[in-house]
């Protein structure tokens, strides 16, 4: 043994590689480091073996760090997928509701046509041309249809007890 050489307790290695003792400790026994000598109890380790611990830990910090960037980047990419796949899906499910909600509306129009025309036909009780369904009727529905809509209530009140019902 060389007199000028420093010789480290494990808990000094500990304090310079920023790691616990029991780190250490672990790691010169699974790579079965021998002690350089004794001092009372604690046993001491050459400048060369505390180099090769310190370089261990730095490089298994290093690594760490490097696995837990890439960890975190390849669940941020997932998560970027799965929130690109729900928007898709909710896209799609908006443009099914718009259609169906454009269905719905043609529906009650051409409803409220035929409606009006069954109104018309049992007021005036003469079957006219109008009485045929429309093929492709593209008329304004804001427009109220010719006959239809004077500006004055026309109806009389019904009497029974759902008269309230056909106003």
């Amino acid at each position: 043994m060389n007199n000028n050489e420093r010789l480290y307790k494990i808990s000094e290695i500990a304090d310079i590689a920023k790691v616990n003792k029991t780190k250490v400790w672990r790691y010169i026994r699974d790579n079965n480091i021998s002690e350089r000598s004794m001092k009372g109890n604690a046993k001491l380790y050459s400048e060369h073996t505390k180099d090769v611990i310190i370089k261990a830990f730095s490089s298994e910090s290093v690594h760490l760090a490097t696995e837990t960037k890439a960890d975190t980047s390849r669940i941020l990419l997932e998560q970027i997928d799965i929130l690109k796949s729900e928007l898709e899906r909710k896209n799609d499910q908006l443009d099914k509701m718009q259609s169906l909600l454009d269905q719905q509306q043609q529906l009650n129009l051409s409803t409220n046509r035929q409606n009006e025309k069954l109104l018309d036909t049992t007021t005036n009780n003469t079957p006219s041309q109008d009485d045929r369904p429309l093929q492709n009727d593209d008329t304004d529905v804001l427009k109220p249809t010719e006959g239809n809509y004077e500006g004055k209530e026309t109806k009389t009140p019904k009497k029974g007890l759902f008269g309230w019902l056909r106003r």
